[in-house]
């Protein structure tokens, strides 16, 4: 029996490989774009960084150093130099494909960081596994711009699974709706009609603003939003602003909310403000064809007819009164129930030139009984 050479017996000394084989290597050097690992092999292994990971940004030396061990699989056992080539991302695919299925079938709640934001959707990676979310599983409500979740963290649930085709699909969706539901049914034990909660603008409308109560959203009707009279509701909300509103109806899954509290209702004590004879000023809010109508305080309105504006006739408002301008006016009706209240500038008038004449006629009285007094005296 022949004797076998050193080279021999060093080379029966090491492990034969195959690819796809998985093994343990000692990182030996580390480069930026790649890793060295002795793998036992007569050659050593080379790791890539594409096939290390499939974020680009990734610095080989930032996760690797001499000395490490790793687990492998073995790529091809000659790259046609005589190298074995190694990757590490397959085979974190494969276990991550395995956790992948797992979630799905357990319908567990996955999070990671958003990799990368796509025109359809975003795209995630649990495991070295890339999962896709579309657009209209993103949220539950439709967003165009979906830039904002770059690099955030989310949560979401496997919807589709087929690793044959390399299709997984996420869905985000669900979770939020799930949550949505929870939080509404939440809200509607704990509120009534009547109470004051704090809210969020939402969204800003021509009609009104929907306020997010903390479970639902509930119309604030720009009817509502003041006693005074409100031109639009994005002069007076932005998106985003705190408020506490008055839950002033609930109808099925419906709330609709008021600014108008009671305690700072300006009609509470208009009757006797603005009783029947009482002199107001006001400024003139707007005008039509029959008459114009004064802002008495925010929330207070009086018509003032155009058959009252003055002595003479006066074919319209718009002919004597300008918008803003300040007027003052007799209160001639008051209708607290329909909230009406009628001025007129002409009673106002008329009044003071009836208590002129009276302080004339009084003015004569007192000289005739002078003149009389002194013709008596006289006599």
């Amino acid at each position: 029996m022949s004797e076998l050479t050193f080279e021999q017996m060093l080379e029966e000394s090491l492990k034969t490989i195959h690819a796809g084989e998985v093994v343990e290597g000692t990182v030996i050097d580390v480069k930026p774009e790649e890793i060295i690992l002795n793998i036992g092999y007569k050659s050593d292994g080379i790791l890539t960084k594409n096939e290390y990971t499939n974020d680009s940004s990734v610095d080989l030396t930032m996760v690797a150093k001499p000395g490490d061990t790793m687990e492998v699989k073995i790529l091809k056992v000659n790259d046609g130099e005589g190298q074995v080539l190694l990757t590490y991302k397959r085979l974190a695919a494969d276990r991550g494909n395995k956790r992948i299925e797992e979630a799905y079938n357990n319908k567990e709640v996955l999070r990671a960081t958003v990799a990368q934001v796509l025109d359809g959707g975003l795209s995630v990676i649990v495991d070295e596994v890339r999962i896709f979310i579309p657009v209209r599983l993103v949220s539950d409500t439709y967003e165009k711009d979906l830039s904002k979740y770059a690099g955030q963290e989310i949560e979401f649930v496997i919807s589709e699974y087929n690793p044959k085709r390399r299709r997984y699909i996420g869905d985000r969706r669900q979770l939020l709706v799930a949550k949505k539901a929870e939080l509404q049914k939440e809200l509607f034990e704990r509120i009534k009609e009547g109470d004051v909660v704090e809210g969020t603008v939402k969204n800003v409308m021509d009609f009104g603003a929907f306020i997010d109560l903390g479970g639902a959203d509930g119309l604030l009707h720009i009817s509502e939003m003041s006693w005074g009279r409100v031109e639009h509701p994005k002069k007076v909300f932005k998106v985003g602003d705190k408020l506490n509103v008055l839950i002033k109806e609930i109808n099925g899954n419906k709330i609709a909310l008021s600014l108008k509290f009671d305690d700072a209702n300006p009609w509470k004590d208009a009757a006797s403000k603005y009783a029947v004879g009482n002199v107001v000023t006001g400024k003139v809010a707007r005008m039509t064809d029959f008459g114009a109508f004064v802002e008495l305080e925010p929330g207070v309105d009086a018509l003032l007819h155009v058959s009252q504006i003055a002595k003479e006739h006066i074919e319209k408002p718009s002919d004597a009164l300008s918008t803003g301008q300040e007027i003052t006016a007799r209160v001639v009706d008051f209708n607290e129930t329909d909230k009406k209240i009628s001025l007129s500038i002409k009673a106002l008038t008329a009044s003071e030139s009836k208590e002129e004449s009276e302080e004339d006629a009084d003015a004569v009285s007192v000289d005739i009984d002078a003149v009389i007094a002194a013709e008596d005296n006289e006599n």
